[in-house]
């Protein structure tokens, strides 16, 4: 929804919530992923949960809501609460602000004391924060401060101890060290959120004294918004790609009419440096395992040209995937999501020209088009949209590129056999299949909620949750690890099973993924090997498979099928359940991965 991308209209927002909301629900196409959501407060958050509530359905969550009595936060959570624990949420914010710190530093304070009353607020938030985790076992969302709106010793507040400034800036540091130490606590960082709209404007007085709105209410939709990307973020709905334009994106100029030599790039003139500086912000995006394509009309010689200037920050080497040609950008768009396996609402799509961007909005639903205006403000702009939200940031998300450059090489391997059993054994596969490893949880939770197309069942964990289901002795897993010779896919494979049966010898699947960067690789095949033998140890004799079908995984439609189940039942909304009879002597389905061999010493 146009309205809900940033840069929006807050105050349009605010009047039109209800209308805004009604819209999204009766989209028909959008499968909403549906979370509990607990608000703890510790100001009014009334239109906070409201606000945040359409950005959430805007990235395709449901929202349903426990919100506490005004700052009631730290009773909400620290102490027993039925209604809360009723609740069952799937993720916990805690809304507090400067106002909810307490005692301040006084002029007459020794450091000492000062450093006390620094440890009781720092004591007291970590007290609630491990209380929130082994209590409800769920993701946690917590505020930072934002600045005091006074300095009472001006700028030397923000450096001697008895300041504000200073006092804040400490406990914010209290509470990123949290952070940096424990899985499932994320920061909403209110002290830049504040910066960024104007600490004057966002701490306005009028709205603490008459509604008790720490944050004044036409900054709302921009804390709301910052709160959804990490929800959505956690939940797997992050973007993985841009699709750029060159002329006048990358660089200043057309390329095929000027010439390389003639483009703006470069530190030559104050326009070429701030091309460069945004080709230099899109390259750091490489190291969160962000990919970065091509869709240009041009001839693909002109558009190397340009990338191949020695002042270029990118590259042809930085792209994974480049189409430089006539076709219409829509279509590029679709052939180069298809060529990678992703999905096409994975992309964002950067191009200075307003007609390309709205026959892209038009013809490919779920596309993120930013809406640029001049070079100087394209970094700020895709910044603040928040399409690329890091709440985790696995050994794989830094070596994405590698990963899918490493594709193109087994694609073009593939070209030379006349046999596909050949091209696999050719590509010498070696396999790590075991039970959730804590080495790995992250990943395991981040492909769950990332999976979208070779998913059977679509459920979705968060990190605790799934580390819950690994200690679960009721409960089988397997993680499946792949690499060959042109290099590591890592985690790309999760299986749960529930053990269910008045024998206990039936094995309910809950959930089977696999990334579809490894499709036809007979890594499914390995899975189901290690599955059995797994099963069977323990008594299993008959496995239940569930197929629920979604807009994105059609794919797998018939995968237990191929997989030797057979259909049980089927319902009209094409729901199906599967079953397998184990064999006594069971025949491996797969003879080119190489699975849980030790390495060979040198």
């Amino acid at each position: 929804m146009k309205e809900l991308q940033y840069p929006f209209d807050a105050e349009k927002i605010l009047k039109q919530k209800k209308s805004l909301k009604r819209r999204m629900l009766e989209n028909p196409d959008v499968n909403f992923m549906e979370k509990k959501i607990a608000i703890l407060g510790g100001q009014t958050t009334q239109n906070i949960k409201l606000v945040l509530e359409l950005f959430l359905l805007h990235y395709g969550i449901k929202p349903s809501f426990y919100e506490s009595e005004y700052n009631q936060y730290y009773e909400d959570g620290m102490f027993t609460n039925p209604q809360l624990e009723a609740f069952e949420p799937d993720l916990i914010y805690v809304c507090t602000c400067i106002r909810n710190i307490g005692e301040f530093p006084l002029l007459s304070d020794s450091k000492e004391v000062v450093e006390q009353k620094r440890d009781q607020v720092v004591q007291k938030f970590y007290g609630l924060w491990e209380h929130l985790e082994q209590t409800y076992h769920c993701p946690v969302i917590q505020n930072n401060f934002e600045l005091p709106f006074f300095r009472l010793m001006g700028n030397k507040d923000a450096s001697d101890y008895h300041g504000r400034v200073n006092f804040v800036t400490m406990l914010n540091c209290a509470f990123y060290d949290y952070a940096q130490n424990h899985d499932n606590f994320y920061i909403c960082d209110i002290n830049y959120i504040s910066a960024s709209y104007g600490l004057d404007k966002w701490a306005d007085p009028f709205y603490w004294h008459m509604y008790k709105y720490a944050v004044a209410v036409p900054a709302i939709p921009y804390l709301s918004f910052n709160v959804a990307n990490i929800i959505k973020s956690i939940y797997g709905k992050n973007k993985k790609a841009f699709n750029l334009d060159l002329d006048n994106t990358l660089w200043g100029g057309i390329v095929g009419d000027d010439g390389a030599e003639n483009i703006e790039i470069g530190q030559e003139t104050s326009l070429a440096q701030t091309y460069s500086e945004f080709q230099d912000y899109l390259k750091l995006h490489k190291q969160l395992g962000v990919l970065l394509t091509i869709n240009s009309k041009n001839e693909k010689e002109n558009a190397l040209s340009g990338l191949a200037r020695p002042d270029s920050v990118l590259h042809e080497e930085d792209f994974v995937n480049i189409k430089a040609n006539w076709n219409p950008k829509s279509a590029n768009l679709a052939e180069t999501a298809s060529e990678m396996t992703l999905l096409p609402e994975s992309f964002v799509f950067v191009d200075d020209n307003p007609a390309e961007r709205a026959i892209i909005e038009a013809q490919i639903p779920g596309v993120a088009v930013p809406e640029i205006e001049g070079v100087e403000h394209y970094i700020q702009t895709i910044d603040k949209s928040g399409f690329f939200e890091v709440t985790v940031l696995s050994q794989d998300d830094l070596k994405r590129t590698e990963m899918y450059q490493e594709n193109a090489k087994r694609s073009k391997l593939q070209a030379t056999f006349s046999s596909y059993e050949d091209y696999l054994k050719s590509l010498e596969m070696k396999g790590e299949i075991d039970s959730f490893n804590p080495m790995y949880m992250s990943r395991i939770a981040q492909l769950t909620n990332k999976s979208n197309q070779f998913n059977l069942t679509t459920k979705r964990y968060s990190q605790s949750e799934i580390e819950e289901v690994a200690r679960d002795k009721d409960h089988i897993t397997l993680y499946g690890k792949l690499g060959d010779k042109f290099g590591d896919s890592g985690v790309v494979s999760t299986v749960i099973g529930k053990i269910q049966g008045e024998n206990r010898d039936e094995l309910h699947m809950e959930l089977w993924l696999m990334s579809c960067r490894v499709l036809k690789r007979d890594m499914e095949f390995a899975m189901m090997d290690e599955l059995v033998e797994k099963a069977k140890t323990i008594g299993i004799k008959k496995i239940i498979g569930y197929y629920y079908p979604t807009a994105k995984n059609a794919m797998v439609k018939d995968f237990y099928g191929l997989q030797g189940f057979s259909k049980v039942s089927e319902d009209e909304e094409g729901n199906t359940v599967w079953e397998y009879v184990i064999p006594e002597e069971y025949e491996k389905k797969q003879h080119v991965i190489s699975v849980n061999e030790p390495e060979k010493q040198g």
